[in-house]
């Protein structure tokens, strides 16, 4: 019994899927695991001091854009500022970026009056937003590790246990 030779190439279609199949896979399991750096930006912060990237290193930064006008911004900074004062004490820096169109005066008075224990930065011309990927949604927070990679990104308010545990792993390593 002879077998037909498309019968015995049947087999290199499938192969084949299933070869593209596993790179698709392989190059998604490594881009998840390969961490991007933060961009190299220096913020502003509302009583003049600049605050280098470099000046963050070696520090678990969070790193939240934020506005006055955002009602999820305002609702969710007592638990960012519970979360700065639980972790300070272990090495967490955080800086709090108000978006372009925040009116400065808005900005320091919402820090003066609420007392805000972290750094708080103005981002007048856009620049850290765009350096971050044109971050446009509020509140978008990224935490990034000592070596100034990008660890998870939030839109949004997080789920703040599994942000902790993100923090203490990071302050771990």
């Amino acid at each position: 019994m002879s077998t037909s030779p498309s019968a015995s190439k049947s087999w290199i279609k499938p192969a084949l899927i299933a070869v593209f199949v596993a790179g698709v896979a392989a190059a998604g399991y490594l881009s998840l695991n390969d961490k991007q750096s933060a961009p190299d930006v220096t913020f502003h912060g509302i009583h003049g001091e600049k605050i280098t990237s470099a000046s963050l290193r070696g520090k678990v930064v969070m790193v939240n854009f934020w506005a006055t006008s955002c009602t999820t911004c305002v609702a969710e900074m007592p638990d960012m500022v519970d979360t700065y004062n639980k972790y300070k004490g272990q090495g967490l820096e955080f800086v709090a970026v108000a978006m372009k169109y925040d009116p400065a005066n808005y900005v320091l008075n919402f820090a003066e009056t609420r007392q805000l224990p972290f750094k708080v930065a103005l981002d007048v011309t856009g620049e850290a937003a765009k350096a971050y990927g044109d971050v446009a949604l509020t509140p978008t927070t990224f935490v990034l590790d000592k070596q100034g990679k990008i660890l998870k990104r939030y839109v949004g308010k997080p789920e703040f246990a599994e942000l902790h545990k993100l923090l203490e792993t990071a302050i771990a390593g």
